[in-house]
């Protein structure tokens, strides 16, 4: 046990917390009924305040075993394995994570917590899709939970962001693979309107599609792209079949960079050197899945890069109705000249029964923004206006400054959630920083 400093990857709003190991579901209920104020934390990468707690206790897991893989794909894992370490179990053996976000530097809880998403949600959906079970140690005791035992309990805790207890166990459904490979089709597009007609007529024919979006242009050129879509090779589809794990990151920034390094400058020279060396179009290239889901991961540390005063992201969906919001949302950075270093847009399929898990169908947006122009606290709140009047929500995952009021409206299904975290939570010991600042606390 001792007192440490946190933050979330984006490194802003830093808090003291009693941070605790816990290894089992004991230790974690002795826990909950010794502290006031509890919140578990998986790898630190939600990029707000999801995972602290000033002046409380944060639980970091140490139950993290992976079970073995039956011959349907079904493997029981603890909530503290990391999707790094589950996916150095299961793709020697022919599966692959059913939903992965950018990053596998995240532990099994943590995707629960966030309802993860990735580039695949238009035709599986969310994390949540494929569990099939889990345990839970919330303040009113241990239960097993699933789609059809306590139904709303398992789906308050989808999305939940860690609010209804602490997951310990959970039985997950892989996918069957042939190779550690994707084949990827890679086009270029010279404006937003292009490319998001593209992805509406054709993402479809892939499992796997993303694009990215230059920010800084402007004029017939607005948010010109590059388009990846994807699907996983088969064994005929490929020279050299191999079933590797991901290898651990091999460069890491080792300081952080000077404040204000990522501005307006840098970064649409970077962006017209990464659109200019991007191909017009290429078709079923091989791609290891490293590189295809998780590139950033093979640098460590990379949020320095945005120097001591970190960055925001801001990741929100409107419905398709709302399909102009991206536009309007991408004519204001560009104007502003608030810098995105990057913006991926997604198509999002149908929503999980979670009230607070985050895809709707529609698009997504995700924007990294650097600590430091004046206007971008004004640029935020403009876009929260935009958002909410589009129908649309922000990610609780990303967030580190949205209102109470914001929040509300765009999740309508706040009460139901805050109905069921009473239920298993009447003491209100479960929070964070982020809770607090939402008035998710309970009532």
């Amino acid at each position: 046990m001792s007192r440490v400093t946190l933050s979330g990857w984006g490194r802003t709003s830093r808090s003291v917390a009693t941070v605790e190991d816990v290894s089992s579901e004991s230790e974690i209920a002795a826990v909950l009924s010794s502290s006031r104020a509890n919140i578990a934390r998986g790898l630190g990468r939600s990029y707000g305040d999801a995972a602290q707690l000033s002046g409380g206790t944060v639980l970091r897991s140490r139950m993290g075993d992976v079970g073995s893989i039956d011959d349907q794909g079904v493997v029981t894992v603890g909530a503290g394995a990391s999707l790094d370490e589950l996916l150095t179990v299961c793709i020697p053996q022919g599966w692959f994570l059913p939903v992965t976000p950018g990053t596998r530097q995240v532990t099994v809880g943590g995707a629960i917590a966030a309802d993860v998403h990735g580039k695949n949600h238009h035709v599986d959906g969310s994390f949540s899709r494929h569990v099939r079970e889990m345990r839970i140690v919330t303040p009113s005791g241990v239960a097993t939970i699933s789609p059809e035992r306590d139904g709303e309990l398992f789906w308050a805790t989808m999305g939940g962001m860690g609010l209804t207890g602490i997951v310990t166990t959970v039985t997950l459904a892989l996918l069957k693979i042939e190779t550690d490979q994707v084949l990827v089709d890679t086009q270029r597009f010279s404006n937003l309107d292009e490319v998001m007609s593209e992805m509406t007529g054709g993402d479809e024919n892939f499992r796997y599609s993303v694009a990215w979006v230059d920010c800084m242009t402007r004029g017939a050129n607005l948010g010109r792209a590059v388009l990846t879509r994807g699907e996983h090779a088969r064994a005929n589809d490929v020279e050299n079949v191999s079933l590797h794990a991901p290898a651990p990151a091999k460069l890491k920034v080792p300081f952080d960079a000077p404040n204000g390094l990522l501005n307006a400058v840098t970064v649409r020279a970077f962006n017209e050197a990464w659109f200019r060396s991007s191909p017009r179009m290429q078709l079923a290239k091989p791609e290891s899945i490293a590189s295809f889901f998780h590139p950033l991961d093979g640098i460590r540390d990379w949020n320095r890069l945005y120097g001591r005063r970190g960055f925001v992201q801001y990741q929100f969906c409107v419905p398709e109705s709302s399909s102009e919001t991206v536009r309007v949302a991408i004519e204001h950075l560009s104007s502003s000249r608030v810098a995105s270093f990057l913006a991926v847009l997604k198509r999002f399929g149908p929503s999980s029964p979670g009230p607070l898990s985050f895809p709707m169908p529609g698009w997504t947006l995700a924007l990294d923004l650097p600590i430091g122009p004046a206007s971008l606290p004004g640029l935020l709140d403009d876009l929260d206006e935009m958002v909410w009047s589009s129908g649309g929500r922000v990610y609780l995952a990303k967030d580190a400054r949205l209102s109470p009021e914001k929040m509300r409206a765009m999740y309508p299904r706040l009460d139901d959630f805050l109905e069921i975290k009473n239920r298993v939570d009447p003491e209100h010991v479960m929070t964070s920083d982020l809770a607090r600042r939402l008035d998710l606390v309970g009532a």
